[in-house]
């Protein structure tokens, strides 16, 4: 039986392949679902996605990437999470993978192995996808071989690779206060936490409706989007204000925060709250030689088959990997 939510994606986005029209596609609404189960069954991550998803991503993939790679390119898609398992992991792994293979932007291979990321491994790759990665991600920190894979993660992208990450990349590497503390989450791996643009402190519950805003509308990694801010629903990050700064990243697109209504607004903890009404989305900026891409929206499956996001984050994984030109400096100098 085909699901309510995986049925309106369906049809919402069947004509996506002929029209490849963004602003008939971010014209999108979902039903309110029960949720479904983590993406980890008996203690091992699951990692097939649902049939249903899995057809609709395929009808909406991008059918061109935004630029012709200089040269054959191999991605390395990791998608361990050692925190919450999202359920939309495999349908991402495999969407990027096929995204890449169907437009000829690069070839990808998918771990769900976290000893994958080591010097020798990653040498065979020009860049790293995290998917929805969280908190310890690449092992548990009393492992001596964890502090050589950090050191490896890090070498490669200031060296001149490029990294991507979707959703709960950004949930990584921080304490996890009780929810009723008062007490603010703190980043365990600065350089990580720097790198990747911030980290998560406290998110609208999915489907929380949004108006998405083009922050940069002259990037050809918003070019999809034609300038015009459109409306979705999902599970809405936001990050701790002070690991969070534009000072930091280049904001490609954010919440548009005077149309949220007074009662989500106050839904956020007063203890985190933000204070300057900034939630970016998805951004970029160098790290040393290397280049970083992330996109906030992910969570749920249906994000996977609308079309325009799918290739914002093509364009911004063609960004990491040297094919796709774009002004990454700060957006406050």
């Amino acid at each position: 039986m085909i699901r309510p939510l995986a049925a309106v994606a369906c049809l919402l986005f069947a004509t996506c392949a002929i029209a490849q029209d963004s602003t008939a596609l971010l014209k999108e609404k979902t039903v309110p679902s029960p949720g479904r189960p983590q993406s980890i069954k008996d203690g091992v991550q699951i990692q097939k996605s649902q049939l249903e998803d899995y057809v609709a991503m395929l009808d909406n993939l991008p059918l061109t990437a935004p630029a012709k790679p200089k040269q054959a390119r191999k991605l390395l898609i990791l998608c361990k999470a050692a925190g919450f398992f999202h359920s939309s992991i495999p349908l991402a792994a495999e969407t990027v993978k096929t995204m890449g293979e169907k437009t000829g932007a690069y070839t990808a291979t998918i771990t769900y192995d976290s000893a994958d990321i080591n010097a020798a491994n990653l040498a065979n790759y020009d860049g790293i996808f995290l998917d929805s990665t969280t908190l310890e991600f690449l092992g548990d920190p009393k492992d001596p071989a964890t502090d050589a894979r950090k050191k490896a993660l890090m070498d490669f992208v200031r060296s001149g690779h490029g990294i991507a990450g979707i959703h709960a990349a950004g949930d990584t590497y921080h304490t996890v206060p009780a929810r009723d503390s008062g007490l603010k989450p703190e980043g365990t791996w600065p350089e990580f936490n720097k790198m990747i643009g911030g980290f998560f402190k406290f998110h609208w519950v999915y489907p929380q409706p949004v108006w998405v805003k083009i922050d940069d509308p002259k990037s050809p990694l918003t070019a999809m989007f034609h300038g015009r801010e459109f409306e979705v629903h999902d599970e809405i990050y936001t990050f701790l204000q002070e690991s969070f700064s534009r000072k930091n990243v280049h904001v490609l697109t954010s919440v548009d925060y005077s149309k949220m209504s007074a009662e989500d607004k106050a839904k956020e903890p007063a203890a985190t709250k933000r204070t300057d009404g900034d939630y970016a989305l998805s951004w970029i900026h160098r790290e040393g030689k290397g280049r970083v891409f992330y996109e906030a929206l992910g969570h749920s499956e249906h994000i996977y088959a609308m079309t325009p996001i799918m290739t914002h984050v093509l364009a911004g994984i063609q960004y990491t990997l040297g094919d796709l030109s774009a002004d990454d400096a700060p957006s406050v100098k």
